[in-house]
């Protein structure tokens, strides 16, 4: 990696964590300036805008994002292990998460609404890549006969994300991570009543 791409890595990081602390309104030129010990020349040098930071900073993080999912995955095979972990990795955003401020996805999508179109169009990418995930498990599940044949994967997979994002949102307001963990037994408990077939091991 070269000294530019090492800067250019640097500072996506560091605005990163910024804009997921302190949001992408929040948080001004100068903030990102402050952190990232650079001059605005040294940052607009690899950046355009900070809408073209903001883009590429979402990215960064939902890359971390990614990568954690996949480490969570990889051993997994039937399809309740694979959602169970899923939710393990969710679980993890709110005393680790994989950048400081909680879970990008979430974060953003609350702020981003009318006020950043663009940013708003990530988010919606970033989630529609759950979404695909947890339905493209529960289908698989299916045809291996893991999952009931009646399940409807888009709306579980509506499911299980709403119910995560909203139990992430209440242990960070109230500082308590026993809101997700009711969260992840409650949807334990209907993947094992209403998703999970009996007729395989």
């Amino acid at each position: 990696m070269s000294k530019g791409e090492e800067t250019k890595t640097r500072i996506l990081q560091q605005a990163a964590e910024l804009f997921n602390q302190q949001g992408y309104a929040g948080a001004s030129i100068s903030d990102i300036m402050r952190v990232t010990g650079l001059q605005k020349g040294g940052i607009y040098n690899h950046f355009s805008s900070k809408d073209e930071l903001a883009l590429q900073a979402f990215d960064f993080a939902i890359a971390l994002v990614s990568q954690r999912t996949k480490a969570a995955l990889r051993s997994q095979h039937h399809a309740s292990e694979r959602l169970e972990a899923i939710m393990e990795v969710f679980s993890s955003f709110v005393e680790h998460p994989p950048i400081k401020g909680g879970c990008p996805l979430l974060n953003t999508a609350i702020e981003s609404d009318d006020a950043h179109p663009a940013l708003r169009d990530r988010a919606r990418q970033a989630m529609n890549s759950w979404l695909n995930l947890i339905s493209q498990i529960i289908t698989k599940g299916i045809d291996r006969g893991e999952i009931r044949t009646e399940v409807n994967a888009e709306e579980v997979a509506t499911i299980i994300i709403a119910t995560l994002e909203g139990a992430i949102m209440m242990s960070k307001l109230y500082d308590d991570v026993i809101h997700i963990q009711r969260a992840i037994t409650h949807l334990k408990q209907y993947i094992n009543t209403n998703l999970k077939s009996y007729g395989t091991s």
